[in-house]
Order: structure tokens, then C-alpha cells, then sequence
């Protein structure tokens, strides 16, 4: 089943590295009690990903602050180390977003967002979404069905929805 509006973020433990520090989070206790956006994308440093998803809640991260985002999550399916790294490299961590590893596809696979492409080695990839989510109830949802897109779930769009 797939995640919808009205259903609450299940508890996953994620990773993130700051430094040299790994660290587990709970996203349903990272967001509990807080307005935050989750984006999740098919995979760091590929095509759409980093040419415009990413970029695009980069460029409006103090956007959806001001408009009371507290929290603004990225999570992919990828090791914890790349999450860190193209968070660096892309300036998102700097902008402020949490990069977050989905390394064993728990929460995309909780979510009914999986998909795999084997002739460029995706296997239980998340497929690209965005949402609002307050207090761990998702508010507002975005994804595309071509995983090569970007519009519907781009940061522009969902500032529109908040």
C-alpha cells in the first residue's frame, strides 16, 4: 500500500553522517511534534536528482522556512557515506537538510514507494516524492510516475502547496 495523505510517517531508523560521526535517527521521532518536508529521490549523484530535485529544496530552503518548515529531510536509497558526501558537494547540508540513508530501503518499502530498474542497477529504489508533514501525519503528497521527471515533487511545487 502506498503512502497517502492523512497517514502517519512509520518508525525508521535512517542514517546520517556529520563529521565523522554515523549516527541512527528515527524519522518519526525526528519530525514528531514539527512541521517538515521529506523528499525522497531514486539515488545520489544521478541524473534528475542532482540537476534539479535536490537543487530545487536547496534553492527554496528558507522558503519553507518562513513559511514554518522546521525540519527538511532528503532521503535516498543509498549508503550512509554518499548521503554525506553529496550533501557536502551539493550544498545541502549547508542550506540545511538533512541527509538521510535509507541503506536497506526500510522506509521506502514502508511507504509502498519501492521500484527497481535493473538495466542501470536500481533495486528497491524510492521513488521521487515530496510532502508536507505535521507532527508525523502527511499533509500534502507529491510523486512522480516517470522517475526521470521532476515537477510535480520539485521544492517550487510543494512551497505552492504549503
Amino acid at each position: 500500500m502506498t503512502v497517502a495523505v492523512g497517514d502517519r510517517i512509520p518508525s525508521v531508523k535512517l542514517i546520517n553522517q556529520i563529521g565523522d560521526e554515523v549516527r541512527q535517527i528515527d524519522i518519526a521521532e525526528q519530525i514528531a511534534g514539527k512541521r517538515a518536508v521529506i523528499f525522497g529521490l531514486p539515488g545520489a549523484y544521478t541524473g534528475v536528482c542532482s540537476s534539479a530535485h535536490l537543487p530545487s529544496f536547496i534553492r527554496t530552503a528558507d522558503a519553507f522556512r518562513a513559511k514554518g518548515v522546521e525540519e527538511i529531510i532528503c532521503v535516498a536509497v543509498n549508503d550512509v557515506r554518499v548521503m554525506k558526501h553529496w550533501g557536502e558537494s551539493s550544498g545541502a547540508e549547508k542550506a540545511g537538510i538533512l541527509m538521510l540513508a535509507d541503506w536497506d530501503s526500510e522506509l521506502t518499502k514502508a511507504l509502498g514507494l519501492e521500484f527497481s530498474a535493473p538495466a542501470i542497477g536500481f533495486k528497491d529504489r524510492m521513488t521521487r516524492c515530496a510532502m508536507l508533514v505535521e507532527d508525523g501525519i502527511v499533509k500534502v503528497l507529491q510523486f512522480e510516475e516517470d522517475h526521470g521527471v521532476c515537477t510535480l515533487t520539485a521544492g517550487e511545487t510543494l512551497l505552492d502547496l504549503v
